[in-house]
């Protein structure tokens, strides 16, 4: 009965952090100017402000996913406990595996900032940026039908397999864990991220839907294929944008300040 209500609180604290993670997204996004918050890679935010919405992005969009894989965490732990052996907070685990993304924003905002400057300098058109997004869908998309994306969704979508397989005791054994299951995590997940910068990285609407299919990939028993289908789109909406590059949401605006 007490594993149960563990069970219960710790998945409510997921579920009601990532919920106001949400609610502080879009108030973010309510309150942000239009250019910023749809067209500029970087939001108009220095390094430190960017990484804080960042990982309040990772909390909104990664905690429901990582969910399952928390509470089986618990569930061994407290099994652990009840045996008389040592017991670990299931925090450890989670401060790690979110350490890494938040390790993962810094490197996003290091690629956002010197793409700025790169189009900038070189006069970038908003035909050719808006290209260069459509590229990056279609590398999103030929990852999501690849051999290493197979690899790592499989070790997120079974937990018990990732526990079995990779257990460590002790905290730095959960730290150990935390790190290693973001690993796997961010191998399925990273160019789908990525693909958010051409989309706009304040999209709230795109964001919801890279949630959505990061969530059914991992838990419904269909979520193999959805991920197959979700790079068969994303190749196709690349080689649209390719070639029709207004069908990027972020190209108007950006021709706009180019004309200014």
């Amino acid at each position: 009965m007490a594993l149960i209500l563990q069970r219960n609180i710790i998945l409510a604290l997921l579920i009601v952090v990532a919920a106001a993670a949400w609610t502080v997204l879009v108030w973010q996004w309510i309150g942000m100017d239009a250019d910023m918050r749809m067209y500029s890679p970087t939001m108009g935010m220095k390094a430190p402000l960017f990484l804080a919405v960042w990982m309040i992005m990772m909390i909104a969009m990664m905690f429901p996913t990582a969910a399952p894989m928390v509470l089986t965490f618990h569930r061994v732990q407290a099994g652990k406990r009840g045996r008389g052996e040592t017991f670990v907070s299931t925090w450890f685990f989670v401060a790690a595996y979110m350490l890494l993304w938040g390790a993962m924003g810094a490197l996003a905002f290091a690629g956002a900032a010197g793409g700025e400057l790169i189009a900038t300098h070189a006069g970038m058109s908003a035909a050719t940026a808006a290209r260069i997004g459509g590229a990056l869908l279609l590398m999103a998309g030929a990852y999501q039908l690849s051999p290493l994306k197979d690899l790592c969704l499989a070790k997120c979508r079974t937990p018990i397999g990732f526990i079995l397989t990779s257990w460590r005791d002790g905290q730095w054994g959960a730290v150990r864990m935390g790190l290693e299951h973001g690993l796997f995590c961010l191998g399925c997940c990273w160019l789908l991220f990525l693909a958010l910068f051409p989309l706009g990285i304040m999209n709230i609407a795109a964001m919801a839907v890279v949630t959505l299919l990061i969530f059914a990939e991992k838990t419904l028993p269909s979520g193999e294929r959805i991920a197959k289908l979700s790079g068969v789109a994303l190749l196709l909406y690349g080689a649209a944008v390719l070639v029709f590059p207004q069908a990027l949401p972020t190209f108007q605006p950006m021709e706009a300040m180019v004309m200014d």
